[in-house]
């Protein structure tokens, strides 16, 4: 037999946004973009802001998939009277996903 072809078949918005929650549960597994960054300190959002929308927001843009594989959603959630908003690719390596925050506003 020869080699099999994988489908990755994209996630619908309750799966993606189940596994961003259960994936950020530990800040281990969540990694800030450089751009992310700048936006955070721009925006004076601190790290828990950001966690907690992962953990608790819910999806203002749709999952879809990126020209890269990955699955890339916005999150939304008021935190600290703030409404933020989280921009994030899940990320599949060979060990366990990772959540990268691609930009905050």
């Amino acid at each position: 037999m020869g080699m099999q072809k994988i489908l990755f078949l994209p996630l619908n918005d309750a799966n993606a946004l189940r596994i961003v929650r259960e994936t950020a549960r530990q800040s281990c597994n969540v990694f800030l973009v450089e751009h992310a960054k700048v936006r955070m300190r721009q925006r004076r959002i601190t790290l828990t802001q950001v966690l907690t929308c992962l953990r608790k927001g819910n999806i203002y843009e749709s999952a879809h998939i990126d020209i890269k594989g990955d699955c890339r959603l916005t999150l939304r959630h008021v935190c600290a009277g703030d409404d933020i908003r989280v921009a994030v690719a899940v990320k599949r390596d060979t060990n366990n996903k990772t959540v990268a925050v691609i930009t905050v506003f």
